[in-house]
């Protein structure tokens, strides 16, 4: 299960390029359920994600380079682009999402939780904006249309 609450973002951090940071391409083949590939970097992933907004059912697949490239001649919708950054925060990592292309200048921070229980009683840092967890237009299946 992937659990995980997700903030706008209007100012990044004045440290970014302190932080690992990954460049992701995905795109989507179905959106309900989600059926997503995926780049990052030089890993290549198929994912299933059922419905539901800050708790849902997540399988990840493995994919090669040229089994990625088939499928996204398949997509629907726009391939989106960003570049993830990595950054420790208490116990948890948050993904600060930086979008590039037609999504520029969104940027989305995702952070996952082991339990609901953690993920509500979470107090983001000063920086977060807007929690829009449970408002479906950030996800990225909707973002792609």
């Amino acid at each position: 299960m992937e659990i995980e609450r997700k903030y706008l973002i209007s100012e990044l951090p004045s440290n970014l390029e302190d932080y690992p940071v990954r460049s992701i391409q995905q795109g989507y083949l179905n959106r309900d359920p989600v059926i997503r590939i995926r780049r990052e970097d030089s890993n290549f992933i198929l994912t299933y994600k059922s419905s539901g907004l800050m708790i849902r059912e997540e399988v990840n697949l493995p994919l090669n380079a040229q089994s990625y490239e088939s499928l996204r001649e398949k997509i629907d919708g726009k391939l989106i682009t960003k570049k993830r950054y990595l950054i420790p925060y208490k116990q948890y990592t948050i993904e600060l999402d930086v979008f590039s292309g037609e999504l520029a200048p969104l940027i989305l921070a995702e952070v996952e939780f082991p339990t609901a229980e953690e993920a509500e009683n979470f107090t983001p840092p000063s920086w977060f904006g807007e929690d829009v967890t449970f408002d479906g237009r950030y996800h990225n299946s909707y973002l792609s249309k």
